[in-house]
């Protein structure tokens, strides 16, 4: 059985995607900014023969993601996000989104598949420069992170950079940790996507002129380190093997491969409307 979650469920939900925080940690940061009834924001749960709930998909404005955490209905979900003509994206594990994707009749663009890895433990760090330090962004490091990244020719290119940044600060769902030589940043590690129980971790660099040295690592471990121990899981998404090995260093271990499958929209005479 699947249908629309509400407040009431939120204990039973909480109980399934807590079992995975670092899988779940788009759906729970979802929830707990923003519930379970919003104009963009829908939930859905599919219950099995003994009515536990087992699965959820959950809509955030355009895009779905899903998580089960066992057999599900995936044709039930696909008639949801069938019935959706904003829907544009699907995005999740892929032993869940593998499922689903044969029910959806929407015309398809591409996917994209990352890997996804967490970290529970800190793997022992040491690094020899004693005079290197790591520190905490504040607001008024912002500038500097923001001419930092737009040195890494790896990031994409943002004209919002700064007010991006300054916005995760503000709300508490993003921080920065970085090194700095002179007036100059020379490599940062963020977050995004903090909620109560997992992070996101992004925004790994270091400026050209100082590659190679360690940096990037120093801001990792000292990133891991605190969220670690404020009990927090966290996870990233990476395509570079050879980033894995050093992610892997500090910790972090695969845990599958997170999908990203991108739909056009369908003719608006086509579409039937949402529940």
């Amino acid at each position: 059985m699947i249908r629309l979650l509400n407040e009431a469920d939120d204990q039973a939900c909480q109980r399934l995607l807590l079992q995975k925080p670092a899988e779940n940690l788009f759906i729970i940061g979802d929830i707990e900014n923003f519930g379970y009834d919003t104009d963009f924001q829908r939930v859905w749960g599919y219950f099995d023969e003994a009515l536990e709930l087992t699965a959820v998909l959950l809509k955030y404005r355009s895009n779905y993601i899903c998580y089960a955490d066992g057999p599900f209905d995936a044709e039930g979900f696909g008639k949801i996000i069938n019935q959706d003509p904003e829907f544009r994206e699907l995005s999740g594990l892929e032993s869940m989104t593998s499922e689903i994707i044969p029910y959806i009749e929407h015309p398809k663009k591409h996917s994209r598949t990352l890997y996804y890895a967490k970290c529970e433990k800190l793997e022992p760090f040491s690094y020899s420069d004693k005079d290197c330090e790591v520190k905490l962004a504040t607001l008024s490091d912002v500038p500097l992170i923001a001419d930092l990244h737009n040195q890494i020719s790896e990031f994409e290119e943002s004209e919002n950079r700064e007010d991006s940044i300054r916005s995760g600060m503000e709300n508490q769902s993003a921080r920065t940790y970085y090194i700095k030589r002179g007036n100059q940043l020379v490599s940062s590690a963020s977050t995004t996507a903090e909620n109560s129980v997992s992070a996101m971790v992004v925004g790994v660099c270091t400026h050209p002129n100082y590659e190679q040295q360690g940096y990037a690592s120093l801001c990792m471990n000292q990133l891991c380190k605190d969220l670690l121990t404020e009990g927090k899981t966290l996870c990233l998404f990476y395509d570079n093997p050879s980033a894995g090995r050093i992610y892997k260093r500090l910790g972090f271990e695969d845990i599958g491969h997170w999908m990203m499958h991108l739909y056009d929209p369908v003719p608006v005479q086509n579409a039937a409307p949402t529940d």
